[in-house]
């Protein structure tokens, strides 16, 4: 298997792409409705972010969204922070989301550990809304009243947050594997009316209780009037004391209303990873999402009524909220609750064949396990619905790229993407329409204005910088919770670049439109005044057989050295990280990147610390490094695999005491 080269072309458009998918129909009816002609996609991304207004507006009258009232203008400001989309209308995501015809239609399939799997016809999914939504009324739940769910990835929660969102209610949601404080830091920030759980979850073969943790969560939100079980771990549905049971809540049926609403009312909350302090509660509108997701679901990732999404996710993502959103492009999705390699490291291949998945989301990281096993899915599962394949959580080596063409589905469309929590989509991805090129993203999406700046704020093209957003973008935050003055909000986006969104990615754009994101800018390392992505390292050192996973951080000198550049790598099954493989490393990374690139120290780790979505630790592993107490800078809650910590902690012990190492 020869090497990939960065920039060689690995998947085409089929020829016929523009008359057979959803992006290519959507430029004939702007051609025949605007008067309006594009080449190519690269061109159509031009005038998407050249004639913001237009665009969007297009978005709008081309999914011919239900609302109630009219917008008096497209942008009624276009301030960042502050853009006022669509003032005037009124319109819920729910109705949306559920206005597709075809009652026979599958839009759900789930399946569990903790229990047998579960289909759902548009029809069944609609009923099911109209009884929790009666439910929800019944508990007192109405416009900007919150809802909270402490809930496995079960149909339960996509029927609550539709529910939800049918009355003007707020939705937010932790996964069951969080522990308490976890919980309560991000929920009891917006004091819920009501808190939907389940009694517990299997993970494999594991049976997990959280009968103890639901009562402490309970005993915490004092603004609580009803908390409702989900029999899930156990049938019996009145464990949980003093509950509403999922039964009694959906016992009565009712008619399947919405509430109008304005464009940035609020529909969902999302947090951030909260690795640092206490996680930001980041609220989204119901318009936003509902025209973000439509043109991500069915222009960008060409979601048809024939199509089904599956993304592995806890309800802690926002990948989870994306995943539901496909109903608004007319398709349907499954979901997996549990652990995704049980009962073996190709248990996802299995569940994508038997479902009938058609678009799948996929960790960067989980493929990588997979190759480094030596699967070959294309040889032991049927996968011949899938015709996309989207890598996202971190970026894709090289190597992934040639190992999904070559052993997952030869002549598949793969790409990977790029976005953020905080609009609950993509800023860079693949599209139906652009061809594929290894180790970079194919263009920026429809409507982004996504740039990388320089310090001074000078937009770079063909060099690293700082990935800002110029325009704005109708999902962005409609705000943080309390945060009444908007300081918080601010701060977190526009310290930088005054009017200008900074999201923190160090990001490439080439000549071509394609893309790169190369890791954190706030984990970005400087030498000697040049500064250097992460992700120049993870390519070279993560192509070593002896090296499984890798992380590198570089502590500044005060007085103006070079500083420390620190590596650690979590080694392969037999490796031993002795004097030949320092110097073997330092010598790759030197031949294929620079002097600058060599690590002062290399340091051996059980594993590399990552987030629930799979991001290396960059930052709080630097200030462990430096001194900063792991409680301060690290939540376990929010980790992966906690544990790894240990390892950090120690070495930054032993390294402060001057230990030999």
């Amino acid at each position: 298997m020869s090497p990939l080269a960065p920039g060689e072309v690995l998947w085409e458009p089929p020829a016929d792409a523009r008359q057979t998918t959803r992006i290519g129909q959507y430029m004939s009816w702007l051609e025949r409705e605007r008067g309006l002609v594009f080449e190519d996609y690269q061109s159509l991304w031009r005038w998407s972010v050249d004639e913001l207004e237009e665009f969007w507006r297009s978005i709008w009258d081309y999914f011919d969204v239900i609302h109630h009232a009219e917008p008096t203008a497209v942008l009624g400001s276009h301030a960042m922070p502050g853009a006022e989309w669509f003032p005037g209308a009124r319109l819920n995501y729910a109705e949306n989301a559920l206005r597709h015809e075809d009652p026979d239609q599958v839009v759900m399939i789930a399946h569990s550990q903790s229990r047998e799997p579960i289909t759902m016809t548009r029809a069944q999914l609609r009923e099911e809304v109209a009884r929790v939504r009666a439910g929800l009324q019944r508990l007192g739940v109405g416009p900007g009243d919150r809802v909270a769910a402490y809930m496995a990835n079960t149909p339960e929660a996509a029927i609550a947050l539709l529910a939800s969102a049918s009355l003007g209610a707020i939705w937010l949601t932790c996964p069951p594997e969080f522990g308490v404080q976890s919980v309560l830091d991000r929920v009891a920030q917006v004091d819920p009316t009501v808190l939907i759980v389940v009694d517990g979850y299997r993970y494999g073969a594991k049976a997990v209780d959280r009968l103890s943790e639901i009562a402490e969560i309970r005993a915490a939100l004092p603004g609580l009037r009803a908390t409702v079980a989900v029999p899930y771990l156990d049938p019996d549905p009145d464990r949980v004391e003093g509950a509403v049971t999922w039964a009694q809540l959906r016992s009565q049926s009712g008619p399947l209303e919405f509430e109008p609403v304005a464009f940035d009312h609020p529909l969902w909350i999302l947090f951030s990873s909260g690795t640092t302090g206490l996680p930001k509660a980041i609220v989204h509108g119901h318009g936003g999402t509902i025209l973000e997701q439509l043109k991500m679901g069915a222009l960008m990732q060409d979601f048809g009524p024939k199509d089904r999404y599956f993304f592995f996710s806890t309800t802690a993502w926002m990948v989870w909220n994306r995943v539901v959103s496909s109903l608004l492009s007319g398709a349907g999705f499954a979901i997996l609750d549990g652990d995704p390699t049980y009962p073996t490291l190709d248990a996802l291949f299995a569940f994508v064949a038997e479902t009938g998945v058609t678009n799948w989301g996929v960790s960067a990281t989980y493929l990588m396990l997979c190759r480094e096993a030596g699967l070959r899915p294309a040889e032991d599962h049927d996968l011949s619905r899938v015709h996309d394949i989207v890598a996202a959580g971190s970026p894709v080596p090289i190597e992934g790229y040639r190992y999904v063409h070559d052993f997952v589905k030869p002549g598949v469309h793969f790409y990977s993407g790029s976005g953020g929590t905080d609009v609950c989509t993509g800023f860079v991805s693949g599209t139906p329409i652009s061809p594929v090129t290894a180790g970079e993203m194919s263009a920026r999406m429809l409507g982004v204005m996504a740039e990388a700046f320089d310090e001074d704020g000078h937009p770079l093209i063909d060099e690293p910088g700082e990935l800002v957003i110029t325009k704005p973008m109708p999902s962005m935050p409609v705000k943080f919770w309390n945060d009444p003055d908007g300081e918080r909000y601010r701060s977190t986006y526009f310290d930088k670049y005054p009017g200008i969104w900074r999201h923190g990615d160090r990001f490439i754009v080439s000549p071509r439109g394609t893309c790169a994101i190369i890791g954190r800018s706030d984990a970005t390392l400087n030498r000697g005044g040049v500064r250097l992505g992460t992700g120049e390292f993870y390519d070279v050192i993560e192509r070593m057989p002896e090296v499984d996973d890798s992380l590198v951080v570089h502590l500044e000198d005060p007085h103006g050295g070079r500083g420390d550049l620190l590596l650690f790598v979590a080694l392969a099954d037999g490796a031993d990280l002795d004097d030949d493989l320092r110097a073997r490393l330092r010598a790759e990374l030197r031949r294929q990147r620079s002097p600058r690139h060599v690590p002062d120290e290399i340091f051996a780790v059980d594993a590399v610390p990552r987030t629930l979505t799979g991001k290396k630790l960059e930052v709080p592993v630097k200030q462990i490094m430096l001194g900063a107490d792991p409680a301060k800078v690290a939540s376990p809650g929010s980790l992966a695999n906690p544990e790894s910590l240990k390892a950090i902690v120690e070495l930054a012990s032993s390294r402060a005491a001057g230990a030999p190492r």
